[in-house]
C-alpha cells in the first residue's frame, strides 16, 4: 500500500475526512453498534493511501479523548475512522463517551502525521537541537518501548528540553535517561479541526 503524501491537504480531502470522524462517533452513539467503515471507493484518491493519524476530542474542561496511529499501516480513511471511535469510546484514561457529552465537545482534531526522518540521537544535547519548537513531533523508541509527543504538545512546554523530559516520561524512562541505542524520529503534522461537531450541521465550522 502506497504511503499518503506529506503535501497540504485540499479543501475536499480535509471535510471528507472530517465527516468520516464525525460518522465513526455518532454511528455509535445510536446504540446500533459500530458504524460501517468508510467506502473508499467515493473518498478522495489520498484517503486510500496509507497514513497515520491522530484524532482528539475537547470539552470546556480539557482533553476529553484522543487516540492514534504512528504506523501506516492502513488507509488514512480507515485510520481515522478508528481511531475517531477509540478516541470517543476507547481512551483508558476517560469513560466511554455518551450522546449528552458528545453535544458538549467544541473541537474535534485529526492529525495527518507527515513522514519520519531519523535524528541523529547520539546525544541528547544534539538530538535537542534538531528539534523545532511547534514544528515538530517526535518519537523516541527504545527496545520494544516507544512514546510519541505530537506538534501540539509545545503548547504546553517550556522548549525541547521539557518537551523530551516529559516524554521520556510517558515512555516510562527515568529523566537521566539517554542510550547509545535510542531511536529519535521526528515528523510533521497537519491538523484539521471542526468546532462543535455534535451539533446541527448548519453550526458546524471547519478549520
Amino acid at each position: 500500500m502506497a504511503a499518503t503524501p506529506s503535501s497540504r491537504l485540499d479543501a475536499g480531502t480535509r471535510t471528507a475526512l472530517l465527516q468520516i470522524a464525525v460518522d465513526a462517533i455518532e454511528g455509535r452513539l445510536t446504540g446500533t453498534g459500530p458504524s460501517p467503515p468508510p467506502d473508499l471507493a467515493t473518498l478522495p484518491t489520498t484517503l486510500g493511501l496509507a497514513g497515520s493519524s491522530f484524532v482528539s476530542l475537547h470539552t470546556r474542561g480539557g482533553l476529553r479523548g484522543c487516540c492514534g496511529s504512528v504506523e501506516p499501516v492502513r488507509a488514512l480513511a480507515l485510520d481515522v475512522w478508528r481511531n475517531a471511535q477509540s478516541s470517543a469510546f476507547g481512551d483508558p484514561r476517560f469513560p466511554p463517551l455518551k450522546p449528552h457529552e458528545w453535544r458538549q465537545v467544541v473541537d474535534l482534531e485529526i492529525f495527518v502525521l507527515s513522514g519520519f526522518e531519523t535524528l541523529d540521537s547520539r546525544s541528547e544535547p544534539g538530538l535537542l537541537r534538531q528539534l523545532e519548537p511547534g514544528v515538530h513531533g517526535l518519537v523516541l523508541a527504545w527496545r520494544g518501548s516507544r512514546a510519541t509527543f505530537l506538534p501540539k504538545v509545545w503548547e504546553q512546554v517550556a522548549g525541547a528540553r521539557e518537551f523530551v523530559a516529559r516524554l521520556k516520561e510517558k515512555a516510562g524512562w527515568p529523566a537521566d535517561f539517554w542510550a547509545d541505542d535510542l531511536v529519535a524520529l521526528r515528523y510533521r503534522t497537519e491538523c484539521v479541526s471542526m468546532a462543535h461537531p455534535g451539533t446541527a450541521p448548519s453550526r458546524r465550522r471547519v478549520v
